[in-house]
């Protein structure tokens, strides 16, 4: 964490210092967000870093959530959590999932038995864990977040969204009507430049722009419930998928703190137009569920934190913006759906709360740069584009997910194909194999071959460096925050130490100096060099081989009111901590590449360290001057 920059400031890091009132007029924002769950706080999070943004974010209750449904944190969302600073508070208090067992009845079809145990993430997928946490510990992280900027974001509760319009106002043109909750008779009209609804699987933010959730409920009656509970089940502190023989399947998930478990409980199907509200269901029917599925184990629940009914089904919006697709062309998009407002499936792939976020992550930093100045409108089409094609692919993973979990096997065989597909998908499931195809911010797949293991269009995939200016071994991902920056990564080339005339050097003196350089073109007048593009440079050699004083000066910049230097853009092999990042990602040792990463840590491009025309092309296609 860098701090200091603009001169001594005591107290908290984190907490930035608070902007100056404004003239601001009241009731007009640049960004107002509909919904403060997990797809909301994301989005109001990133936005608040930006002084010269206004955000607001509305929520109908009354307050911050207390008890959170979703629990399950994939490896890519805590990679996420460290972008805005608070991935190490949420493994700390979190159930980390380390192995999960399978169980099934016995041979004889009766009780039941242990069919495997595996190793829940395999190695190497990410250097974070795949954790369990109240969703409402999320929410505060993000609150925090929210109140240490510089804006003081805070939500306004008690505002239910009574009406959305469009309008011909040039600068805010969509205006919001809300019902006050804690004032009656009273409402308040909100205008903006943009909104993006993040109100549930009943958005009314959705149903404004007309369009509608499409798919098929499965019909299968589920139930969840947190519990203390005593039992002699050998494998209460793991993730457990249990399939008994005669009274359906429960999916057992630890939770924080040591103590209380999570059950995912099959329920009867449900028949002709039944909703899970008909059946009338109760804590008691779960639990006296969850003894006949556990049988021949023992169930003593002891108290029941928190419990629900639900009813599977996979949903999916046409599309995540107010511009039909035959006019994208001609129009840019001014409102946005995103998580459950957009998509909706079954709890039990721990997707739903993750899924959401990365929603938000995807729009945040393409709503910043858009509101700066620093990109077209066109990018704000990217946003439907990306984020609905991987909702398409969650729904059909997690059709196929609740089919098998819910299916009765009639022998080992056919027991074991939850299993197979578990261990197929795990990769999925941990969140990293989202893949953006080809588009302004994702290149073409010229010279993968440079990178072979930071693929175009995934999350960049970090290892372990050392940190040239103080020895620090870290990861490289960890450089990328949630800040709106995009980075440039170029890896050296063999023999390449920083010298005159090397690769690196060449490509910095390009970037520093070159009219046609896009760090040049698109970092405002009296900005930090790397206030747009941050450039940083991994080198093979050693760290203690390497001469600081030798860099080029790109890469020790001058930065903030009193020039200072930053020390923290050159990097080497953690050669002591496993297999060097060259090996681990697939770099070309002989030749290096350079690697364009996207403010939200996906890889944009990969391309030779001399390719400059291609670089200033690409970030051309949708970036502004200033």
């Amino acid at each position: 964490m860098q701090y200091h920059l603009n001169g001594f400031r005591s107290g908290d890091p984190s907490i930035a210092e608070a902007l100056v009132a404004s003239e601001q007029t009241p009731g007009v924002v640049d960004v107002l967000i509909v919904g403060c769950g997990p797809a909301g706080l994301t989005l109001a999070a990133q936005l608040s870093a930006f002084p010269e943004i206004t955000t607001r974010i509305t929520e109908r209750k009354s307050g911050p959530l207390e008890v959170g449904q979703a629990d399950g944190i994939a490896c890519r969302s805590i990679e996420m959590f460290e972008a805005f600073g608070f991935a190490e508070k949420v493994m700390k208090e979190s159930y980390w999932v380390n192995e999960v067992s399978f169980w099934r009845p016995g041979l004889d079809g009766a009780g039941l038995t242990r069919a495997d145990r595996i190793q829940d993430v395999e190695d190497d997928l990410s250097e974070m864990p795949h954790v369990i946490l109240n969703q409402a510990r999320v929410h505060d992280f993000y609150l925090e977040i929210m109140r240490n900027s510089p804006h003081r974001l805070q939500p306004d509760y008690n505002r239910e969204l009574v009406s959305l319009t469009k309008t011909d106002d040039p600068d805010h043109p969509v205006t919001a009507v809300f019902k006050c909750l804690d004032a009656k008779g009273q409402t308040e009209t909100i205008r903006a430049r943009y909104v993006v609804g993040c109100d549930g699987a009943r958005s009314t933010v959705r149903k404004s722009m007309g369009h509608a959730l499409k798919g098929e409920a499965a019909r299968q009656l589920w139930g969840v419930m947190d519990v203390l509970a005593v039992t002699d089940f050998p494998d209460i502190r793991l993730k457990a998928a249990i399939q008994s023989a005669d009274h359906g399947s429960i999916l057992i998930i630890p939770r924080e703190g040591g103590y209380m478990v999570r059950m995912y409980i099959e329920l009867d199907e449900l028949h002709g137009d039944e909703r899970a509200a008909d059946r009338d269901v109760t804590s008691e029917m779960l639990i006296d569920n969850a003894r006949a599925i556990l049988d021949p184990y023992s169930l003593d629940v002891k108290d029941v934190a928190w419990w629900s009914a639900y009813e599977i089904g996979q949903r999916v919006c046409d599309a995540f913006d107010d511009v039909p697709e035959a006019e994208r062309a001609d129009r840019t998009p001014h409102i946005f759906i995103a998580g459950d407002a957009c998509h909706t499936h079954s709890p039990k792939a721990g997707q739903g709360m993750n899924v959401s976020m990365a929603d938000t992550y995807n729009l945040g930093w393409k709503l910043a740069a858009v509101l700066r100045g620093q990109a077209l409108p066109a990018l704000l089409n990217t946003y439907s584009d990306e984020r609905r094609a991987k909702a398409k692919e969650l729904i059909d993973f997690d059709r196929d997910m609740a089919r098998l979990f819910s299916a009765k096997p009639r022998n080992a065989a056919e027991a074991e194909q939850f299993q197979r597909y578990f261990k197929k998908h795990g990769r999925y499931t941990a969140g990293v194999e989202t893949r953006y195809e080809s588009s302004l911010i994702v290149g073409p797949n010229d010279h993968q071959h440079l990178a072979k293991g930071l693929k175009l269009g995934m999350r960049f995939h970090s290892a372990a460096v050392t940190r040239l200016g103080d020895a620090r071994v870290m990861q490289l991902g960890h450089t990328v925050k949630a800040d709106g920056r995009w980075r440039l990564v170029a890896f050296a080339g063999k023999n390449d130490n920083g010298q005159t005339g090397g690769g690196i050097d060449k490509l910095c003196s390009f970037l520093q100096d070159s009219p046609d350089s896009p760090v040049i073109r698109y970092t405002p007048k009296g900005a930090d060099i790397d206030s747009v593009i941050d450039v940083r440079a991994v080198f093979q050699s050693h760290h203690r081989d390497l001469a600081l004083e030798e860099m080029p000066k790109l890469l020790l910049p001058a930065k903030g009111k009193l020039g200072l230097t930053d020390y923290e853009k050159i990097f080497c092999p953690a050669s002591k901590h496993g297999p060097e990042i060259f090996d681990l990602r697939g770099i070309d040792r002989r030749l290096g590449a350079l690697v364009i990463v996207r403010p939200d840590q996906y890889v944009g491009h990969v391309l030779p360290l001399d390719a400059t025309e291609e670089l200033a092309t690409f970030f051309d296609g949708f970036m502004s001057a200033t």
